[in-house]
């Protein structure tokens, strides 16, 4: 993933805006992790899963960027960007390790019958040569 897609998911966001950001794409608000930007705050997860959607066509799920979040946060650190950690993330690290606990029960399943259903949007064309995502016109413009 490029800076640029990144840069082009932050774009969308505030375009959308926070709320329509997060539904249109199915993502959940996220707290943990902030992506700071031009004195901008953004849900770094979600900007994650965006930018892997600008990147490959096709939008990360929330498991693949909750999964992978701590080294999605260095990719965008090594990106250039700022990214805050919560900060109970910060005093773990600062405490030394504890001897592993045991595994916690499984959580009961929620229902999903008060949140609507996420909008998907159609899967974008990518150009086969440079991995672009094409325009309306169907031709890249990087490689024509």
């Amino acid at each position: 993933m490029a800076k640029q897609h990144i840069l082009q998911a932050i774009a969308e966001y505030d375009d959308r805006g926070s709320d329509s950001f997060h539904h249109v794409f199915g993502l959940g608000l996220s707290t943990d992790y902030t992506l700071l930007h031009e004195g901008r705050s953004y849900d770094a997860k979600a900007i994650l899963g965006v930018a892997h959607r600008f990147a490959t066509g096709r939008l990360a799920s929330v498991a693949e960027v909750d999964g992978g979040l701590p080294n999605s946060v260095e990719i965008l650190r090594k990106r250039g960007f700022e990214v805050t950690e919560p900060a109970s993330a910060s005093r773990a690290a600062a405490r030394p390790a504890r001897a592993a606990r045991a595994p916690r029960a499984p959580r009961a399943a929620t229902t999903t019958a008060t949140r609507p259903a996420p909008v998907r949007e159609a899967p974008v064309a990518i150009c086969p040569t440079c991995s672009m995502t094409l325009p309306a016109t169907g031709v890249c413009d990087t490689c024509s």
